[in-house]
């Protein structure tokens, strides 16, 4: 079984993502941030699950959906996955937010 670590970027992210939508609802803000942080759970067994983020040449940068989220994950080896960020899907992602 694959571990998935979260990193600080990542974890941050998902507080603001709480943080801007509790200010109009605080029950849809938990709902949104219990489905991203469940969605990675699929990694466990598929690591490679995710498609390669399209904005990198490396497949060990890959992505899965949650509703408009990109949560992006590196592959480090057969036993670990990095989520590195969880980012909008109308915001452009830079090699800068995530490494």
């Amino acid at each position: 079984m694959v571990q998935i670590k979260w990193t600080k970027l990542a974890v941050n992210d998902l507080k603001g993502i709480y943080a801007y939508i509790s200010r109009d609802s605080e029950k849809y803000a938990k709902i949104q941030v219990l489905r991203i942080r469940n969605r990675p759970s699929i990694l466990s067994k598929h690591p490679l699950a995710g498609k390669p983020v399209k904005e990198y040449k490396s497949s060990t940068y890959r992505e899965i959906i949650e509703g408009r989220y990109r949560i992006v994950y590196k592959v480090i080896d057969k036993n670990r996955v990095d989520i590195l960020t969880i980012h909008q899907s109308a915001r452009i992602l830079t090699r800068r937010q995530i490494e």
